[in-house]
């Protein structure tokens, strides 16, 4: 009988688009593959890839103790069920109930940091129980994968890792290079700038939207394409704006997309202004197609470009910055730009193939199953 290995996950597109890989990898080796994430479109996609898909209800954002107790209650029910050799779990709410059901249950389990989010990255009271949460959730892990030394930093400081817990630093999700190939630098008169967000304050829409008046008030050649699905709770704010950006000819904003690439391929830099990241997947992806970079100066971000070599960094939560290294890249000649594009592809290939994040995983797994036997 094949041994199955359980994956938790609060998002079936960002599994499918980012760790669809992970998922065949461990199929490849000899797994059953049972996969536990909401449907919200995806789902028939990952049982194409041959995986045993298991719907589930989940709030992703908020913390109702009467939902969120249902989804350990359905946890614990999946792994009585299932009887897997081992758990992975992706993002807060699979992380802490996931591993809550793990420890119950006595089942292996490894964990994803996959950025600390909006509510770790602000002091206050929901901050201080997502912490305590954390360190139930995690107490019992295998091992932690962090996406970046920061936040591993920060785990440490407020204790929710014991010093027996092992951890991994990995090159967050990889870029997949085939599904993401070079392609030649456009040399339209029109100067396409791209930026693929969810639509809220901590992705810095705010700054992107001052930085794209300002410029095409310089420089009217120039327009901001905007890619991503509003937040509920923020879309009364923000939609007026980009309607406003959209009717004076400064923006075109496309809602969620699932053909990146193809924006890709006519854009001259891909714009990131968040404020905190894991390790951001829009830049993998941007670079690997050969196309410079303009991001924040965060970890997250950093990691993934040379800046004034594959792309530029401007300070986080700052118009004024963008603004101007919006203006420095508008000065490099054509070449200048297409040269920097090819060191961002170079780049990548070096230090974020997905290939490399999915051994990470296969080895820690193969350890974690091995020891257990033991």
């Amino acid at each position: 009988m094949k041994q199955s290995v359980l994956v938790l996950g609060n998002s079936d597109s960002g599994l499918y688009d980012f760790r669809k890989e992970v998922l065949m990898a461990l199929m490849q080796e000899g797994y059953e593959v049972h996969v536990s994430v909401p449907d919200t479109g995806y789902l028939e996609k990952i049982k194409k890839l041959g995986c045993i898909c298991h719907e589930t209800v989940m709030e992703r954002r908020g913390m109702n103790p009467l939902k969120d107790g249902k989804l350990l209650l359905f946890y614990r029910k999946l792994l009585k069920t299932i009887h897997p050799a081992a758990v992975l779990t992706y993002t807060i709410k699979p992380n802490i109930y996931g591993g809550v059901a793990c420890r119950l249950a006595k089942v292996p389990y490894l964990v994803n940091i996959t950025g600390l989010g909006t509510t770790l990255e602000h002091d206050g009271p929901l901050q201080k129980l997502i912490v305590l949460l954390y360190r139930t959730g995690m107490s019992g892990a295998g091992c932690v994968f962090f996406q970046n030394e920061q936040n591993l930093a920060f785990m440490r400081q407020k204790g929710c890792l014991k010093k027996r817990t092992k951890t991994r630093v990995i090159s967050g999700s990889g870029v997949n290079l085939e599904e993401h190939p070079p392609m030649p630098y456009p040399k339209e008169d029109t100067v396409r700038f791209v930026s693929v967000m969810r639509i809220m304050k901590d992705k810095g829409i705010e700054e992107l939207l001052e930085a794209a008046r300002r410029i095409h008030e310089k420089h009217p050649e120039t327009v901001f394409e905007l890619l991503g699905a509003y937040e509920e709770e923020t879309q009364a704010r923000y939609e007026p704006m980009i309607e406003d950006l959209q009717s004076k000819g400064i923006m075109r904003y496309y809602g969620y997309r699932d053909d990146m690439p193809e924006f890709y391929r006519h854009c001259q830099a891909v714009i990131h202004p968040s404020y905190h990241e894991g390790m951001s997947n829009v830049l993998q992806e941007a670079a690997a197609t050969a196309r410079p970079v303009i991001a924040s100066d965060i970890n997250g971000c950093r990691e993934i470009f040379e800046n004034g070599v594959s792309g530029l960094a401007f300070l986080p939560k700052n118009a004024d910055s963008l603004t101007e290294t919006i203006e420095r890249f508008l000065l490099l000649a054509p070449e200048e730009r297409a040269e920097m594009g090819r060191q961002a592809r170079a780049y990548v290939e070096a230090h974020f193939d997905r290939r490399q994040v999915v051994t990470a995983y296969l080895e820690t797994l193969g350890s974690l199953i091995g020891a257990t036997r033991c």
